[in-house]
Order: structure tokens, then sequence, then C-alpha cells
């Protein structure tokens, strides 16, 4: 079982690495206390911080998808402005602003449909670069990132989703 220093030592480590890349972890901090613990357990159970909002089959490549932050992150802020646990909420939801929503799952509940299990596209169009989702470009400092959106905030130099540009997709 964790200790409390423990707990509160990753705590104030996803703090501060999330504010440093343009995330932000839910305001209510005996809830969020919470959910490191379970990430905590999770770590001593499995050997990784698996969501503790999912079931983890407890085999780390099935399971790559829903490490801490799981895959499925960005598109959840985007789309309810929290991840599936809540552990990361968007500037609004930190600021008091909104609250949290209930979000549907995003995990294929078929592990041949999760990102792990995908194969590797042909390259883009005129890039040479294979992908499996759309690549971003940040304009501003040239930070590449590879998910179905950009981020929120540019982890480099803190541009918003706006200056990032499409760079390379899937065909």
């Amino acid at each position: 079982m964790p200790t409390p220093d423990a707990i509160q030592q990753l705590y104030e480590r996803l703090k501060a690495e999330a504010e440093a890349a343009g995330y932000h972890l839910n305001p209510d901090v005996e809830f969020t206390l919470a959910l490191v613990e379970s990430l905590l357990v999770n770590q001593e159970r499995y050997g990784y911080p698996a969501c503790p909002c999912r079931l983890a089959a407890g085999v780390r490549q099935e399971d790559l998808d829903i490490i801490c932050p799981c895959d499925y992150r960005d598109a959840d802020l985007v789309d309810y402005g929290a991840c599936y646990c809540a552990l990361y909420v968007s500037e609004e939801i930190a600021r008091g602003e909104a609250a949290p929503q209930p979000i549907p799952e995003r995990r294929p509940p078929d592990p041949a449909q999760r990102p792990q299990a995908r194969s590797a596209a042909p390259p883009s169009a005129g890039t040479g670069i294979t992908t499996r989702v759309p690549v971003w470009r940040c304009r501003v400092c040239g930070y590449l990132c590879a998910r179905d959106q950009p981020p929120a905030v540019c982890p480099i130099c803190k541009a918003k989703r706006e200056r990032f540009e499409p760079f390379a997709f899937p065909p």
C-alpha cells in the first residue's frame, strides 16, 4: 500500500509535469490524491501506472494505451474537458469555470483495435514518415506530436492549439 509521502510526492511530480506541458490536474485535491494513490497501487501491482479507472490486463504490452497519461487523454480533453478518470482537466475546469462531465469510454473493447496493435501504415505522401496517426507541427517552435488532434498547448513553447499545422497523415 502506498505511503502518504509517496502519494504526495507523485502528486507534486505529476502536477509540475502537467503544468510544464500545458496540462492541468483536477483541482479537487482530495479526488486527485485518490487517483494518484490508485496509480501507485497499479504501479506496485503491474509494474506500470495503469489508468485507475480502467480494467488492466496486467500485461504491459496489452495495456500500453492505458498507462497514465493514457493514449486517450488528449482527445478526451478536447471533446469533454477532462480525461476518462478526470485526473487531467481543461483550463476551464482547473479554474473552476466548468465541471467535469461524464466521458464515454474511448478505448476499443477489441484488443486488436487498440493503438498498440495497429500495424504501421505506409509513409505519408511526400514526408517519408510512416505514421498510424496524424502528426502535427507547432508553427512556433517546430515541436512534432503524433495524435488525433494537436495538443491544447505546445509543451515546448506554450503556443495554443491553433498554432499547430498538419505535418503528416496516415493514408
